[in-house]
């Protein structure tokens, strides 16, 4: 059972495909890039630096695989497709309905238009580790 206050959660971050080079170097490492969680809060520097921890694997070397991989789901989104990571969850592109809404600065009605937007949906195992948490 994992609490708060060990908060011991386990991503798992498993890539099947390489899109660059930086994913080549460290292709070894990928499969164990995890990270535990600290107080349900972590920053791309302290993953970094545990990912180069667990691995071995310098701590730029890290910084630049985990910022790529940032830029590929990014492009990837932009241009409409999808991005599985099995065992960890989907990113993926919604879209939005059009609405109306309210400027209440100035009393009027306002049409938002329809729109897309990035989501994440996480795999079932993945939320099944994060409903073991305790509150």
């Amino acid at each position: 059972m994992y609490s708060k206050n060990d908060a011991k959660v386990v991503l798992f971050v498993l890539i099947y495909k390489q899109k660059t080079g930086l994913f080549d170097v460290c292709l070894k490492y990928i499969a164990y890039l995890c990270a535990f969680l600290k107080n349900l809060e972590m920053t791309k520097a302290e993953l970094c630096k545990s990912i180069s921890a667990k691995t071995g694997c310098d701590a730029q070397t890290v910084l630049a695989v985990v910022e790529s991989l940032m830029v590929e789901v990014k492009e990837s989104l932009e241009k409409g497709e999808n991005v599985y990571l099995r065992g960890f969850g989907s990113f993926i592109v919604k879209q939005r309905a059009e609405k109306t809404a309210r400027n209440i600065s100035k009393n009027t009605t306002v049409i938002v238009p329809a729109h897309n937007i990035p989501a994440f949906k996480p795999a079932k195992e993945f939320v099944k580790l994060v409903s073991k948490l305790e509150d």
